[in-house]
């Protein structure tokens, strides 16, 4: 077989321990824990830290107030290197037999808490009954990671989104999941919708409450809705969670574009108001998204097929 002429990576170089040692040392910001994790001495993850500092030309931690805290950089570093390690488990759990019933594999998926309320308990259920010593990671979407979807997807195992996100990006394969709808969400005591049908100009008169919210984009889900719909919002808060949107609706004159899944479930413990919204709302399909090298793995396979399952029967 024909050598690539390419030059040598850099990491050629470098002690991919030190890869290991930073993702403890941002995960816990403490020395003391960081080797506890690792299984190692302090002054040994000292000196890794003293390396990385050196590599990075960076201070990495830094003490204030009595403890320790991250530099921008470290704090920039924290989506990467969990991404970085969680491929690399997944490169040398490869060609392995996978058995459910022994499989110590973790498993990490990007998602947002919108998707781990509708799947997260079942689909943990089913993970465990049939692979108890296996372990589910779910990180939840930030803003930051919404146009890097591209990119993640070849260091995770996978990812649920809309199923319009990923639909450009190369050597990715999906399966539909669930639907569901938007709907308009308010607090009963809103005063600046009438008690009626509510109008696209009720709605222009409100401030919002708007999830991941970045103005004319079509690739974040509530933002793009917007501008289908025509409003320019006036967001008075824009916030990385769906869970949190109720919350901050109830008792406030602000509205808000919310999962009708979702929203049924705090409709009545916070007394809100759900309505539909005039105009017409793209549906939501959610989708189980995987690159295509991932295609042969057997555990990858059974876990895809867990998913389906799961929301088949949600």
């Amino acid at each position: 077989m024909q050598r690539s002429s390419r030059p040598a990576s850099v990491l050629a170089g470098l002690d991919l321990n030190l890869i290991v040692a930073l993702r403890e040392l941002i995960g816990e910001r403490n020395v003391t824990r960081a080797a506890e994790r690792l299984g190692v001495t302090q002054p040994a993850v000292s000196a890794s830290l003293a390396r990385l500092r050196r590599h990075f030309g960076d201070e990495l931690l830094v003490r204030a107030n009595g403890r320790y805290e991250l530099t921008p950089l470290a704090a920039s570093l924290a989506d990467q290197v969990e991404t970085v390690c969680a491929g690399a488990e997944r490169l040398l759990a490869a060609n392995r037999r996978f058995d459910p019933a022994t499989s110590e594999r973790e498993f990490t998926f990007l998602m947002a808490d919108y998707v781990v309320a509708v799947l997260g308990r079942p689909l943990v259920s089913a993970v465990q009954a049939a692979a108890p010593r296996a372990g589910l990671h779910l990180r939840l979407v930030r803003e930051s990671l919404t146009n890097e979807y591209g990119d993640l997807i070849r260091f995770l195992d996978g990812m649920v989104a809309p199923s319009r996100i990923l639909v450009t990006a190369t050597h990715t394969r999906s399966d539909p999941l669930f639907e569901d709808r938007w709907i308009g969400v308010a607090a009963a005591g809103n005063r600046l919708l009438p008690a009626g049908e509510v109008g696209l100009e009720d709605l222009t008169r409100c401030s919002w409450v708007a999830p991941y919210h970045q103005q004319g984009s079509s690739g974040v889900p509530v933002s793009r809705q917007l501008r289908l719909l025509g409003i320019d919002p006036h967001v008075a808060v824009r916030v990385e969670s769906y869970l949190s949107v109720p919350s901050l609706v109830a008792g406030s004159d602000h509205v808000a574009l919310l999962q009708e899944r979702l929203a049924r479930r705090f409709a009545e413990p916070l007394g809100l108001r759900l309505f539909d919204v005039p105009g017409e709302l793209e549906p939501i399909v959610e989708a189980l998204w995987w690159h295509e090298r991932y295609e042969g793995d057997p555990a990858h396979a059974w876990l895809r097929d867990v998913f389906l399952e799961v929301a088949a029967a949600c």
